[in-house]
């Protein structure tokens, strides 16, 4: 699946918390699990379970760009290909997920 998508829709987690400091305007989606979410959080994201994408279409296409991320970056990557398969352009995965995150950005996230 990824060999055919577009070479920019994925985005570091070091671009994304540039981003969130310079109060940049973007929805920034957890596709992770509620339990996963109670465990680690990154602030400013809103949860919204990968299984429950489809049916926020209306709302996920409302926003001009969003940047999904989940544990290690699979589950973002198939909401983001998804989602641009529907017409939304301006959907991105943060690679590596929470996971990269913790170790790139914060460490003070929690990993599991």
């Amino acid at each position: 699946m990824a060999d055919d998508l577009p070479g920019n829709i994925e985005v570091t987690p070091r671009e994304v918390s540039e981003r969130l400091e310079r109060g940049d305007k973007f929805l920034f989606v957890d596709v992770r699990e509620k339990w996963e979410h109670e465990t680690a959080r990154i602030e400013g994201a809103v949860l919204i379970p990968l299984r429950e994408i489809p049916a926020n279409l209306p709302h996920l296409a409302e926003a001009r760009e969003i940047v999904f991320f989940c544990h290690h970056g699979m589950r973002s990557l198939d909401a983001a290909a998804w989602l641009r398969s529907q017409g939304v352009e301006g959907a991105r995965s943060m690679s590596g997920g929470i996971d990269r995150w913790t170790t790139e950005v914060d460490p003070l996230v929690p990993r599991y």
